[in-house]
């Protein structure tokens, strides 16, 4: 993989709060965002939603990728919990406090070879969560 990618998604006003997301996949379905009430009608994700799932994606990945790419287990299907948190920074603006993530796997751990090392560096591989966390 090279160094540097870039991507480009197109976002689209439908109206009011509403926007259509085409992503640059061919085949890739469209996206409908939207912000909750009483800003918006609640039609789709908003941005702070699709950042939590951008987050649980990537660590529900990453830590799949170690158990079945590197490590060749079988772990069963992995399931992401993300409750995320909305404050109000020093200027009363709102922003994402933090996430919690709660990762549940189909198996139990101790019967997936190399689960601890797994569990060890799953995170660091993360392309979301890290790229967050740096700022």
């Amino acid at each position: 993989m090279p160094e540097s990618q870039a991507f480009t998604l197109e976002l689209e006003q439908i109206e009011g709060y509403e926007f259509r997301v085409k992503f640059d996949w061919p085949g890739n379905a469209e996206l409908l965002l939207d912000e909750p009430e009483p800003l918006g009608h609640a039609r789709g994700p908003n941005a702070a939603r699709l950042i939590a799932a951008a987050v649980g994606n990537c660590l529900a990945a990453s830590l799949v990728f170690c158990m079945a790419g590197k490590f060749k287990q079988k772990p069963g299907p992995v399931r992401a919990n993300v409750t995320g948190h909305i404050e109000r920074n020093e200027h009363g603006r709102l922003r994402i406090g933090g996430f919690e993530v709660t990762l549940k796997l189909s198996d139990t751990a101790a019967s997936i070879g190399h689960f601890d090392r797994c569990l060890e560096q799953f995170e660091d591989f993360c392309i979301a969560t890290q790229s967050i966390r740096q700022g």
